[in-house]
């Protein structure tokens, strides 16, 4: 009987410590925020699902534009965001930022790409290998749907930084000749590129990841990333230099690719005295990652009508449920960094 007593007593004495260690946030209140694109909603949800099933009361994110994130995290206002792209974000970061900021882990090394893709039909059939090979009369031709004489580019609309990044292409790699930029709005116009593409039509377009247009054109089976025929950078571009280049990319004829855009890791910002204070919630900024091409197909169902904010909640624990024992690794990591 005393043994008996002995075992329930000890039980009850390792049961909240058990509960203790399984739920290291319980108590504490986390304020997130998220982008203003929605192509960041996805990892915002699964982040803050986590911190969940950790014990921590998360409120709904506060949606921001960059510098006003930057601006607040470094006072306390809000404690994490999952949409920092770094090298593209550093000069939006206030000054002395470092001493109350830090960046955690990688949601997706190299995620932040930008780039020019073609159809994958066609850059075997005429070895498409850069840009400059819109310069051939048979390129041209193939590419040519409008009959000036030009290959079509689905481009960027005026204003967009993306379209300042392809006129200065156009001037340094003498393009203007050779290709027509198609400036309409971008989501008609790769409508009609994705209808060219349906009809066995050759395509050539501008994106950047993660985006739904790579969900829908997967790169390596339908289309393929292109280089640039040299890194020529804008002025402002020149503080990245080095990740205008990038190797490892899904898809992409060569291996690195000259992308001719700067390629920003996509990375988790949180307020240092925050990450201090739980260090469960740091190990898990650390650990989470996710592939880009899981972000692009949830952005994919965003733009085919799943856009609500209960289509997004869905969308994170159905991937955590396709992808649970490596979510419990993180969820277990996390729970030993607290102890």
């Amino acid at each position: 009987m005393k043994r008996v007593l002995l075992t329930i007593l000890m039980l009850a004495l390792t049961v909240p410590a058990f509960a203790a260690n399984n739920q290291p946030g319980k108590g504490v209140d986390v304020k997130p925020a998220r982008a203003t694109w929605n192509t960041g909603y996805f990892q915002e949800a699964l982040v803050r699902a986590g911190l969940t099933e950790l014990g921590y009361k998360v409120e709904q994110p506060k949606e921001l534009q960059n510098p006003l994130f930057y601006q607040s995290v470094m006072l306390g206002d809000v404690d994490y965001w999952t949409n920092g792209w770094f090298p593209n974000h550093t000069s939006q970061m206030p000054k002395r930022s470092e001493e109350r900021v830090e960046v955690v882990g990688y949601v997706a090394k190299a995620g932040g790409l930008q780039g020019y893709l073609v159809s994958k039909e066609h850059v075997d059939k005429y070895n498409i290998k850069s840009l400059d090979d819109f310069k051939r009369p048979e390129v041209k031709k193939a590419f040519d749907a409008n009959g000036d004489g030009k290959a079509d580019l689905t481009a960027c609309p005026p204003g967009w930084g993306c379209e300042k990044v392809i006129t200065h292409h156009f001037d340094v790699y003498g393009l203007d000749e050779h290709i027509n930029p198609i400036k309409a709005g971008y989501s008609a116009s790769m409508a009609d590129t994705m209808a060219r593409y349906s009809s066995g039509e050759p395509i050539f377009f501008y994106t950047w990841a993660p985006n739904w247009t790579i969900g829908k054109l997967k790169p390596g089976k339908d289309v393929m990333w292109i280089n640039v025929p040299e890194i020529n950078p804008k002025e402002s571009q020149m503080a990245g230099k080095d990740r205008m280049t990038v190797s490892g990319i899904e898809g992409a004829v060569t291996d690195p690719l000259k992308a001719g855009f700067v390629v920003s890791d996509i990375q988790i910002v949180a307020n240092k005295k925050f990450l201090q204070a739980n260090p469960a919630a740091k190990k898990f900024f650390e650990v989470f990652t996710l592939p880009l091409a899981d972000i692009s197909a949830q952005n994919t169902k965003m733009q085919d009508g799943e856009k609500s904010q209960d289509d997004i909640e869905r969308h994170a624990q159905e991937w955590i449920k396709v992808n649970q024992d490596k979510w419990n690794g993180w969820l277990d990591a996390a729970r030993t960094a607290a102890q």
